[in-house]
């Protein structure tokens, strides 16, 4: 989804494909006639003990949740570096700190996510490129129906975070807007928890 000053325009391309971010950034520079940010926030989670874990699902996984991201990241850098700034975020998560349960390659895509990203600063933080990350915690969405339906596991989750309860959707725009504004222009690499205080437990 593109933004634009009267609104939003969607591009439907596949990110798994190899041409499908380059398509999907050269499509939004052609709409608005220049690019300032790329946020990454699609992803697929696929839940299975490891020891049952399908090699397609792993493979379908890592295709959308990381190397889509990179592909993302590359084609964004190109125009960025070629006009001195830019900004990224990518969608990182608690499994990027944590293993988790039964989402052995979630888990590895976004540990994968928060390794990019400091990778990224590390490139391009001289280069007029900002690269951040926001690691979400547990929050209302699709994703999560499954755990927050199961009684064990939505009280497992409940009971580690302070605030008692999942997290909204809306509350992670705050972070959002900060890590795509000026006010974060000397920071670089950092991967910011939205958990309810998660990590702190």
């Amino acid at each position: 989804m593109a933004m634009a000053a009267e609104g939003c325009f969607p591009i439907v391309r596949d990110l798994t494909l190899p041409h499908g971010p380059s398509e999907a950034v050269a499509e939004t520079v052609a709409q608005l006639g220049g690019l300032d940010l790329l946020v990454n926030a699609h992803g697929t989670v696929c839940r299975f003990q490891a020891e049952e874990f399908p090699a397609a699902e792993w493979e379908r996984t890592i295709a959308t949740n990381l190397s889509a991201v990179f592909a993302r990241c590359q084609t964004a850098g190109r125009y960025f570096l070629a006009h001195g700034r830019g900004k990224i975020v990518n969608i990182a998560s608690m499994l990027s700190f944590s293993g988790g349960l039964n989402a052995s390659a979630y888990a590895a895509s976004k540990g994968g996510i928060a390794q990019l990203t400091k990778a990224l600063a590390n490139e391009w933080a001289a280069r007029g490129i900002n690269v951040n990350a926001i690691a979400t915690g547990y929050f209302e969405t699709a994703m999560t129906q499954p755990l927050r339906g199961d009684p064990v596991r939505n009280q497992q989750i409940l009971d580690r975070l302070p605030a008692g309860r999942w997290g909204r959707p809306e509350e992670l725009a705050g972070a959002l807007i900060f890590l795509c504004s000026p006010a974060s222009d000397y920071l670089h690499g950092v991967i910011l928890p939205v958990d309810s205080g998660w990590l702190a437990r």
